[in-house]
């Protein structure tokens, strides 16, 4: 049995999470995307460019993901792939839903980008659709066999919530027989769509509990690795002693909006917080209070997002002390596949 190991934050690994259009075709019932914080533009090639500048130089060369949205929407994206490859960028994903718009596999070359990384929330249709949309399912392993069969490395995202968790024991074989080799499962966030349903959607989607997350995940992580798939999954709950770690302190993660904010927690994607933003293409610090004064705070629930954005997530006992310790979402224990 492969035994998880968590992957550590390096302060040597630069991470560009880059949002570079906000719409999309679908209309997930757990979308993250907040126009009203992130903007509804679509960035254009020039910006796209400059912005991928900033973030050159360093000493250790950067890895980005494009996102949006779908950033297969974006008819300019091969430019922006092509131009991060020159630029050097330590490895390129392009995450996307499946539906691969403007041709993307035919602009593109296997050597261009390191991943396409598809989203699937079900290992059924049903299941799948009633999250991401009617017909999203069958489109995107049309979507993955595509890529897969003219030579694209592919990865799968599964958001794990109260309504699909029956259904992730059913993904490794899935994956293995689509060619898939790696899978990142995730958390649903309380953010976007999934934070404005909890006041007016009775059926909303639910972060599942503790007991459930840790009896059922890390057994599906261990059986995709058995069949050769790595998998990476969130931490999520911190062992009794454990110690905290936060990525804002110790990492260097940017996740980029086409209005020009970029956080370094996702938690506060919602929010004004961020920490930086591009002024006239330049990526400056934000002034004022933001989310990096927040965190320096050490709380004994762990995250003091979680605490501040998110308080449902934790359970108190009768002292008043916390009943288990939220992690860092960038926390993620990886099981290769072997």
């Amino acid at each position: 049995m492969n035994s998880p190991r968590t992957v550590a934050f390096s302060k040597n690994a630069t991470n560009v999470f880059f949002h570079i259009l906000t719409a999309c075709n679908l209309r997930c019932r757990h979308c993250y995307i907040n126009p009203s914080q992130h903007g509804a533009e679509s960035l254009d090639i020039d910006t796209i460019i400059a912005w991928l500048n900033e973030f050159t130089g360093k000493e250790n060369l950067p890895n980005v993901i494009f996102l949006g949205g779908e950033p297969t929407l974006h008819p300019e994206l091969p430019l922006a792939v092509k131009h991060a490859r020159r630029l050097g960028y330590q490895s390129i994903t392009i995450d996307t839903n499946g539906y691969l718009f403007h041709d993307i596999l035919n602009c593109l070359n296997p050597d261009d980008v390191d991943f396409f990384s598809f989203s699937l929330d079900g290992a059924t249709p049903s299941v799948n659709d009633s999250l991401r949309g009617d017909g999203s399912y069958h489109i995107c392993l049309k979507g993955i066999r595509q890529a897969v069969s003219r030579g694209f490395n592919t990865s799968l995202i599964y958001t794990v919530s109260s309504a699909n968790l029956h259904e992730l024991e059913k993904m490794p074989e899935l994956l293995a027989n689509m060619g898939i080799r790696r899978f990142f499962i995730q958390v649903v966030g309380i953010r976007g769509k999934s934070a404005q349903a909890v006041a007016f959607e009775p059926d909303r989607i639910n972060q599942v509990s503790p007991d459930q997350w840790l009896r059922e995940v890390p057994a599906v992580a261990q059986k995709a690795a058995m069949m050769g798939i790595s998998v990476t999954y969130p931490r999520v709950f911190l062992k009794p002693g454990e110690p905290f770690e936060c990525a804002g302190r110790v990492a260097d993660n940017y996740f980029i909006f086409p209005n020009g904010r970029v956080y370094q927690c996702p938690l506060c994607e919602d929010y004004p917080l961020h920490s930086k933003i591009f002024v006239n293409n330049r990526l400056i610090s934000t002034p004022g209070i933001n989310e990096t004064d927040l965190f320096k705070l050490d709380i004994p629930e762990g995250c003091v997002m979680n605490r501040i954005i998110q308080p449902g997530n934790i359970r108190y006992l009768p002292d008043g002390s916390p009943e288990y310790r939220i992690a860092c979402c960038l926390l993620k224990e990886e099981i290769c596949g072997g």
